[in-house]
């Protein structure tokens, strides 16, 4: 006999698939800025620069560090409330950087679904539900 696969089966997949759909942009653009992060530079306000007194690249690969490590929890499900808030907050920097157009408005989405997880928490297919599971004490405040 056959187990049915039932509608609160797939409604709980759903923050599971944001997740790792998210995460997967994050990692992917993440690795874009490090494997080439001299083509990125002209995205960098020249404010930046000024404050922070590093150079485009260098803060191109930062960025892609910070995308790629961030992205990596949150495909593991690893902090998940934390960095999906952290990662929603970059969107929205982005979102607000780069203004009202047909990128910004994809942008927007992103900031949107990143938004979700953070809400959401860590969904049954996190790393962060396993810890607490296993009842570890740096799980607790997952």
């Amino acid at each position: 006999m056959q187990n049915k696969i039932t509608k609160e089966d797939m409604r709980s997949l759903a923050p599971a698939i944001v997740r790792v759909g998210v995460s997967v942009v994050f990692i992917w653009f993440g690795y874009q800025q490090l494997i080439d992060a001299s083509s990125w530079t002209v995205l960098v306000p020249s404010w930046v620069t000024s404050f922070s007194g590093t150079n485009a690249v260098s803060f191109i690969y930062l960025n892609g560090i910070f995308e790629v490590v961030f992205g990596i929890c949150l495909l593991l499900g690893l902090f998940t409330k934390t960095v999906g808030f952290l990662l929603a907050l970059h969107m929205l920097h982005i979102t607000y950087l780069v203004g009202y157009n047909d990128v910004g408005v994809r942008d927007f989405g992103l900031s949107l679904s990143t938004i979700a997880v953070f809400l959401h928490g860590a969904d049954s297919w996190c790393v962060d539900k396993y810890l607490t599971k296993v009842n570890l004490p740096s799980a607790r405040h997952l």
